[in-house]
């Protein structure tokens, strides 16, 4: 049982992190995109253009032999941090017009198209290859989110050192955390301990 002590401190007994069930279908690929950078282990994926050409090529996305240029990844980056700016808006979270712009920019500058593949199915898809078109599917795949309603359930976690990308299969959409038993407690723990100080102080 996770408890707090009268300091504030935190007592986890036994913490085991379960999984969430990952977003549906090809969203999840944009949930793994987010999740590329890890704040809290100061971790990132796209930190060089190797490892973003590497993620690219797993994710299939590149083909093997393809890498990214410097401004490629740059432009991954600023892509990934403007979408979670938009999934913490999903959160409760204010929506900043810097996010909306550069999302804006990066699909005209990708020049995205509507092409049908079948009687019953369409997407968004770029002129561009290699790298320019690995992001221009990611913010296809994006769109197509919000257009069947799935998007609104991708957030990023509220405590401000996670910020990881969690869909909320909750059915009132509740969710605000991307683990109640790590950020869920660590916050609550956090405002048990400025409540006390400010007791203790005022």
């Amino acid at each position: 049982m996770v408890s707090i002590t009268d300091n504030g401190a935190l007592v986890v007994p036994y913490l085991t992190m379960a999984e969430r069930a990952p977003a549906p279908g090809d969203l999840a690929l944009v949930q793994r995109f987010l999740n590329t950078v890890d704040l809290e282990e100061e971790r990132d994926e796209f930190g060089t253009t190797d490892g973003f050409s590497a993620w690219l090529r797993e994710a299939k996305l590149l083909g093997e032999g393809e890498s990214a240029s410097e401004e490629e990844r740059g432009r991954a980056v600023a892509v990934r941090e403007a979408l979670r700016g938009l999934t913490l808006a999903n959160n409760g979270g204010p929506l900043y017009p810097v996010d909306v712009a550069t999302l804006n920019r990066a699909a005209a500058e990708h020049t995205l198209r509507l092409r049908f593949l079948a009687p019953r199915t369409a997407r968004l898809e770029s002129e561009h290859s290699g790298a320019e078109s690995a992001l221009a599917r990611i913010l296809s795949l994006v769109f197509t989110a919000m257009v069947d309603g799935s998007w609104a359930r991708l957030k990023a976690c509220r405590r401000h050192s996670c910020r990881w990308a969690f869909y909320d299969h909750s059915k009132n959409r509740s969710s605000s955390w991307c683990s109640m038993a790590v950020c869920g407690n660590r916050t609550k723990a956090e405002t048990y301990r400025r409540r006390r100080h400010k007791v203790s102080t005022g």
